[in-house]
C-alpha cells in the first residue's frame, strides 16, 4: 500500500486493543489492526509493529507532537502501516478484544456501526513536521539540559556512594560483561557481535526484553534485570539471575509479575534507568568491559522513552569511564582483527589440501616417486651398496 498525500485509508482486519505499544506487540498477528495509546511514536516501538505486519495503526494519541522529531510515524507510513491519528479515546473502550474493524479513510466502523474518527497522516505530512520540530528543538533542548543539570544537583552525591550488589551465583570478576536493551539497532549490533560472545564469553546481561533478544540470537541471558514488564515468562525460565529493580524511595515497578510468575529474584536498590543499573552491577561485580548494546544515548532517544533528563545516564557514565564501550565500536574493531587461532587453523587447512591432493594425484605420485629413486642412485653412487 503506498500512502500519498491525500492518505486514503482502506482497511478491514481483527482489533487488538492495548494502552502499553510494547504489550501489544507481543499480540499482534499479520493483517491484523492495532488499536494504541501512543504519543510521539518513537522508532523502536514502531519497528516493533512493523515486525508484526499489521494492517494499520488506530492512535488515540498524537503520532507527532512536534515536540522533537520522532522517526515512528515515517516508519510506519514507509512499510505501507496507515495511521489515523487522534481517535476519540473512547475507542479504546468500546473496542473489543478480537472485534472486525474497517477504516475508511477518517471513518472506524465494526460492521455498519460507525464507531470513531480520526484523521489520517501522509508522509508529507510527517516529513513536514519532523523538520518544523528540527527547527525548533532548540526550545526541548533547553528544557532537557535544565532538567539533566537539575536531577544531577540531586543525585550527584548517590551515584559514587558505594554500592551493595545483590548475591547472584554468575562471577563476573575478570570477564567482559555484555548490557543488552532492546534500543535502536540492537537487533543489527548483536547479531554482529555473535563471533565476539563466542569468542571471548562475556557475561550476558540483559535488561527486561534485551533477555527475549538474546536468546532469538541463539544465546542464553546469565542475568536479567529490571522492571520486568516486557520480558517474557519463558525468558525468566532459562537459569538465570533475575534482579529487580528498586528505587531508593521504595519504588518498585513489577514486583507483582515476578510474584505472579512465582520465580526466585533478588533486589538491587539504586536510582537510574535499568540500563545504567545493569551498567552498574556489571562494574560493581569486577566486569573488566562492558559492551553495551542498544542503549541510550541521545537526547532524542531519551526522548523516545519519555524521559525529560540524562542524569542518571550520564552519571553513570562518568562512573564507569573507559571500561564502558559502545557495541558498534567493538564489532568494527573485532572485524579487522586477524586472531592466531585463525591463521593457525588457515596454516593447517592448507597443510591438509596439500596431503591430500599428493595422495590422491597420479602426476605427483610419479614424481614422488622419481625424486626418491634419484636419490637412492645418488646415495648407491657415493657410497656403494653395504
Amino acid at each position: 500500500m503506498s500512502i500519498d498525500q491525500v492518505s486514503e485509508i482502506r482497511v478491514t482486519g481483527v482489533a487488538r486493543v492495548d494502552r502499553r505499544t510494547k504489550d501489544l506487540a507481543k499480540r499482534l498477528k499479520p493483517g491484523e489492526i492495532a488499536v494504541i495509546e501512543h504519543t510521539d511514536i518513537d522508532r523502536v516501538a514502531a519497528e516493533s509493529l512493523i515486525a508484526t505486519g499489521i494492517s494499520a495503526v488506530i492512535n488515540v494519541g498524537h503520532s507527532m507532537s512536534g515536540r522533537y522529531p520522532n522517526s515512528g510515524p515515517l516508519r510506519l507510513l514507509l512499510a505501507g502501516i496507515p495511521i489515523l491519528d487522534r481517535v476519540d479515546p473512547s475507542i479504546l473502550d468500546d473496542v473489543k478484544e478480537g472485534d472486525v474493524l474497517t477504516i475508511s479513510d477518517s471513518e472506524i466502523f465494526r460492521a455498519s456501526q460507525r464507531l470513531a474518527t480520526g484523521i489520517p497522516i501522509s508522509i508529507p505530512e510527517i516529513e513536514e513536521g519532523m523538520e518544523e520540530a528540527r527547527v525548533n528543538i532548540g526550545e526541548e533542548l533547553q528544557r532537557f539540559a535544565e532538567n539533566t543539570l537539575e536531577y544531577i544537583k540531586r543525585e550527584a552525591d548517590l551515584t559514587f556512594e558505594p554500592v551493595q550488589i545483590p548475591p547472584i551465583k554468575v562471577d563476573m570478576r575478570g570477564r567482559h560483561a555484555l548490557v543488552v536493551v532492546r534500543g535502536h539497532d540492537y537487533k543489527d549490533d548483536l547479531h554482529a557481535l555473535k563471533a565476539y560472545i563466542k569468542e571471548y564469553r562475556p557475561t550476558l546481561i540483559a535488561v527486561d526484553g534485551g533477555a527475549d533478544a538474546l536468546l532469538e540470537e541463539g544465546f542464553k541471558p546469565d542475568v536479567i534485570i529490571g522492571d520486568f514488564d516486557s520480558v517474557s515468562e519463558a525468558a525468566l525460565r532459562v537459569g538465570a539471575d533475575l534482579v529487580h529493580h528498586v528505587h531508593r524511595d521504595g519504588r518498585a515497578p513489577g514486583r507483582e509479575n515476578l510474584e505472579m510468575w512465582n520465580v526466585p529474584y533478588h533486589e538491587f536498590v539504586i536510582d537510574g534507568t535499568s540500563e545504567d543499573v545493569a551498567m552498574m552491577l556489571a562494574y560493581e561485580a569486577g566486569a573488566t568491559l562492558i559492551v553495551a548494546v542498544g542503549t541510550h544515548a541521545t537526547m532524542v532517544e531519551f526522548l523516545d522513552k519519555g524521559r525529560p533528563g540524562m542524569s542518571s545516564t550520564f552519571l553513570t557514565r562518568l562512573r564507569l569511564g573507559p571500561i564502558l564501550v559502545d557495541a558498534k565500536g567493538v564489532n568494527r574493531l573485532y572485524e579487522g582483527r586477524v586472531r592466531r587461532r585463525d591463521l593457525f587453523l588457515l596454516v593447517a587447512s592448507a597443510l591438509v589440501a596439500m596431503i591430500s591432493v599428493s595422495i590422491v594425484s597420479e602426476p605427483i605420485r610419479v614424481f614422488a616417486r622419481g625424486i626418491n629413486l634419484s636419490i637412492h642412485d645418488l646415495w648407491y653412487s657415493v657410497f656403494g651398496a653395504f
